[in-house]
């Protein structure tokens, strides 16, 4: 069963939160190869969710290294970074 990592960033600024959309866009699905579905969702100016959908908990774990890079590099940019890690229960696209 595939698993789902949950993360909602809150930034600084409505100027940080692009730049970090923008980062994540070129450079996550290299930086996470081992992820079956990457999203992004932007849900105001300074707050962006993001979903990483793993085959299972041993293939998150082994993206944990460079998320944790991202995160740290980033951390002087965040008001503050909520995960949550669940098991997908529906995974429907068109």
């Amino acid at each position: 069963m595939s698993v789902a990592r949950i993360t909602t960033f809150t930034m600084k600024s409505k100027e940080l939160a692009d730049a970090s959309v923008e980062r994540y866009s070129s450079t996550a699905p290299d930086r996470f190869p081992e992820a079956e579905q990457l999203l992004q969702i932007r849900t105001d100016d300074n707050t962006v969710v993001m979903i990483s959908l793993y085959e299972n908990e041993e293939a998150m774990e082994r993206a944990s290294a460079h998320r944790s890079q991202s995160i740290e590099s980033g951390k002087e940019n965040h008001i503050s970074i909520d995960t949550k890690v669940g098991t997908v229960e529906l995974d429907h696209s068109k």
